[in-house]
């Protein structure tokens, strides 16, 4: 190399540096967890500014171009969730956080989750629902309370043995047609057990089997906010109203068989922005 050629590369490699170094900064901090995501899994993609810099109103995240709702969770520090479930396609998933007029173009990779097959036979009479519960659960859902209810992990609602994890495809009474997953966790506590509030919050439904919650049986619904909430399905006994605000470990019921169930268990579930992820993330780690 001639020192022509040698004297142009160096000047090249010192305008590179510089320009790097007068980049402004990303201005947006964006965190995502889990790092390794599979199929049931909660995201949580947590945005805050870069040091010195504010945040003068919530961000805007996107999805795969969906907007997800964001909430602040600390000062000058916001939080969206993403439910991902069994359902969905593994793979790329887009993400664009925009705040203070910067945006950050991001990629999300969604795992594959495998999930075993379950036969489930019901009693006749036992398999279907009623309009009038899929309404009220699906109202119940679709709340959102903007105010975090919740700290740290959720507790475990029951002692018994879990018997069914989350995703298990099911098939019902041997119909092969239209399989479904299994959208909680199953304890197979004693008849009359205490069940217990996972985290924090206020009940926002109750239903028993004798007013037509015929496949969910007598039902808790928890509101904990921020689009978070639980289920407690098949109860015996139900020991709260609607409206009332609930302590973690506080007792709302005890263990039954009620609606589509073949036996004793509570059925627990959790709720993220309408749908139903893996409760376990939750009772392990928690979302703070």
């Amino acid at each position: 190399m001639t020192y022509k050629n040698l004297r142009w590369l160096s000047f090249l490699l010192l305008a590179t540096l510089e320009s790097a170094t007068s980049l402004p900064a990303q201005a947006l901090d964006v965190t995502v967890t889990p790092k390794r995501p599979n199929l049931g899994d909660t995201l949580a993609i947590t945005i805050k500014p870069d040091p010195g810099e504010q945040l003068t109103q919530a961000p805007v995240v996107k999805v795969a171009g969906k907007k997800l709702p964001v909430y602040p969770i600390a000062t000058n520090r916001w939080r969206a969730f993403l439910p991902t479930i069994p359902l969905e396609k593994h793979g790329r998933r887009s993400l664009i956080v925009t705040g203070n007029q910067r945006t950050r173009n991001m990629m999300l990779w969604i795992g594959k989750q495998w999930f075993r097959t379950q036969s489930i036979w019901l009693p006749p009479g036992k398999g279907s629902g009623t309009d009038f519960e899929f309404d009220r659960v699906d109202a119940f859902k679709a709340i959102v309370s903007p105010k975090k209810l919740w700290s740290g992990k959720f507790l475990r609602p029951n002692n018994g043995p879990l018997t069914a994890g989350y995703g298990i495809t099911r098939i019902y009474n041997g119909d092969y047609s239209d399989p479904d997953y299994h959208r909680g966790l199953d304890y197979a506590g004693w008849g009359g057990s205490p069940v217990k509030a996972s985290a924090a919050g206020q009940v926002r439904l109750v239903g028993y089997e004798s007013k037509g919650f015929q496949l969910h049986g007598n039902i808790v619904g928890i509101d904990h906010g921020q689009g978070v909430n639980t289920v407690y399905l098949h109860l015996r006994d139900i020991k709260v109203k609607e409206g009332q605000m609930v302590r973690a470990g506080e007792i709302i019921g005890t263990v039954g068989s009620t609606g589509a169930s073949t036996g004793p268990h509570l059925h627990f579930g959790l709720n993220v922005n309408g749908q139903a992820v893996d409760p376990t993330p939750w009772l392990k780690w928690g979302f703070q």
